[in-house]
This record gives C-alpha cells, structure tokens and sequence, in this order.
C-alpha cells in the first residue's frame, strides 16, 4: 500500500500537476493540504476521474486538507482537532481506509515569531499531540502525515545557522515535534534514512530548487503497527521542477500488507 502527502498550494491552480502526479505515481492513498479552496469548489469529478475518492475539508483563499482513496472506500472520522471550538482553520481531517486511521494535518506556519501566530502555532501543536496520545492508546494502525511546518534537526535544513529564529525551527518548535515523537511514533523518512540529507520544500525565490536549498517539513509518523510494515519511503523531488508547480514535493511511503 502507497500511501502519499502533498502540499498542493491551491488545488485548482495546480490541478494539471496534481493530475499528472496521480497518473504518474498512482498512489493508494494522498493527502493533500493547502488547497486553498472552499467546499464547493473542490475539483472531485477530475479526481473521480482518476479512480479517486475522496473527502475534504475546505476553506476560501487558506488553508484545506483533502484525503483521497484509489478504487477502495473512504470513511471519514474526524474534522477539525477537538479542544478548541473556535478554530475555525481547515487544518486536519481523519479517514480510516483499508483498515487504517489516516490523519491528514497542515499544521500552522506560525511566523513572526514571537507573537500571537506562533502561539496560535504552539496551540494547536499542543491539540494534535493531545489527539494523537488518544490514536495512539487506541491500538490502531495508524497514520499521522502532512505539511508539520517544522524541522526536526539541523539535518532537515539547508543552512541551519539562517534559521534559528524562524518559527519553524525555534526551540519550542523543534521540542514540541520531539514530545509528539516520543508518545512511541516512527519517523518513517527518518528511519530509512538516518543520516541522509532529504528535503520535501524548496522556495520559490533565490533558486532554491537548482541550488537544493531545502527544508524537510513534510512528514509521515507510524504507530507500531504500521513501522514493522514499513517497506519504502522517499520524496517524489522532480515534481518540484514541473512548471506552475508546488513549491512541496511530494512525500509518500509503502507499507506491507498485513
């Protein structure tokens, strides 16, 4: 089972490269975010067309998370992190599929910080890591993956020394990540890559992309049944050099069958 992330920054304006992904790659199951898009202007019959089902949660001009299901169902379980009623961004949903809890999350990019972004980023950090403990207990197979907005080490940053007080890659950041690690979730890029340099964002600005200056951001945490069917992960980075693309790769892993 493939199961992938990506960060489409705006579904529609980036539909023929989210398409020509799908068609190339094939994935079982994607996750999206950022798409930018309310509800109702979801793209679901070009995805349909593809064999994808899928379940969204959107928001006008910010934010958004899809999941999308090749030739199998989808059942939605969760919208929206419990514990604070009156977040209105579209940031998680939670799918089972094929016998798998998939959380789908773009957490928040939290700059300037100090402020109340990255508080609000901490926040909300706080919620997923509360929510993911209850995951966790539960026993499940279970996947947690998106855009995290952090960088866990300094080998997930092309010069670390420029990073330091962006809200990416601040301490609390940096701990708060850690703390959600050490419930017992595998880093599954990690995991087959220990040391290797491995980015999954480029900025549009300065050649990042040619010059490689990237961050890894995008992340895929295991529970313990799903780290012992780990088979492959990798970063499809070519997509980045597609034109009018993301400015994300996308990140996807492949699990054994049961």
């Amino acid at each position: 089972m493939k199961i992938a992330t990506y960060n489409v920054n705006g579904v529609n304006g980036r539909l023929p490269v989210l398409l020509r992904w799908l068609q190339e790659t094939t994935p079982d199951v994607a996750c999206l975010q950022e798409l930018k898009a309310p509800d109702e202007k979801f793209p679901e019959e070009a995805l349909k067309e593809l064999g994808y089902k899928a379940i969204w949660h959107g928001q006008k001009s910010w934010n958004g998370v899809a999941i999308l299901a090749r030739n199998t169902d989808i059942r939605e379980v969760r919208r929206g992190l419990p514990g604070d009623p009156d977040d209105t961004h579209s940031r998680y949903i939670e799918a089972e599929v094929n016998g798998i809890t998939i959380g789908c999350l773009y957490l928040p990019n939290g700059n300037p910080a100090p402020g109340p972004k990255f508080d609000y980023k901490l926040r909300w950090f706080d919620r997923l890591t509360a929510h993911a403990a209850e995951l966790y207990a539960s026993g499940k197979p279970v996947v947690l993956t998106g855009d995290y907005n952090v960088m866990p080490t300094e080998l997930d940053v092309y010069k670390p020394e420029r990073w330091v007080e962006d809200a990416l890659f601040r301490p609390e950041t940096r701990a708060a990540f850690k703390n959600l690690i050490e419930q017992g979730w595998t880093d599954a890029i990690r995991k087959l890559n220990p040391d290797k340099v491995i980015y999954t964002f480029w900025d549009y600005f300065r050649n990042a992309y040619g010059r490689d200056a990237g961050l890894r951001i995008d992340h895929f945490l295991l529970s313990p049944h799903l780290d012992s069917r780990l088979l492959n992960a990798g970063v499809d980075r070519h997509v980045r050099g597609w034109e009018k693309t993301s400015d994300h790769g996308p990140v996807w892993i492949e699990l054994a069958d049961k």
